[in-house]
């Protein structure tokens, strides 16, 4: 008899979001470009796009232009959208998984280690929308049976 964690019911499911997933992409380059999140992801760069639109209304992500190019900060106070998660900041979690996030380093302290991937921006407030529930409906990610 199979399992349900083991059959192949269920396995198109993945523990991380699409929204996480490009948030990471963007913490470990901040100055990678959406088709290339679009590549590393699996996405299509419309739907990319749609989600750094997501994160930075959600006040996850700021953007500013450098040159020709985006170049992203992630927000380094922002909590996770869920009530079960919503006293956890995301740092750890893309600590975690895209390496420590990086704050400019003060001149008197040269010890302070700062991780050449990332950047946070010194002070960002989380958006109130941010608080919302991810699994409400017309929210989050539709699910897939792939």
């Amino acid at each position: 008899m199979e399992s349900e964690h083991t059959g192949t019911r269920r396995n198109g499911w993945t523990f991380l979001t699409n929204h996480a997933r490009v948030l990471i992409a963007i913490a470990r380059d901040p100055g990678i470009r959406l088709r290339d999140i679009a590549a590393d992801c699996g996405l299509t760069e419309r739907t990319v796009q749609a989600i750094v639109t997501d994160l930075q209304a959600d006040g996850y992500l700021n953007k500013t232009r450098d040159g020709r190019r985006n170049r992203y900060v992630v927000a380094p106070g922002a909590r996770f959208r869920h009530p079960a998660e919503a006293g956890h900041e995301i740092a750890g979690l893309l600590a975690y998984l895209a390496g420590p996030l990086s704050t400019p380093a003060p001149a008197a302290s040269p010890s302070a280690e700062v991780a050449p991937s990332a950047e946070v921006a010194p002070s960002a407030e989380v958006a109130p929308s941010a608080e919302v529930a991810n699994d409400t409906p017309g929210h989050g990610e539709p699910r897939t049976t792939a």
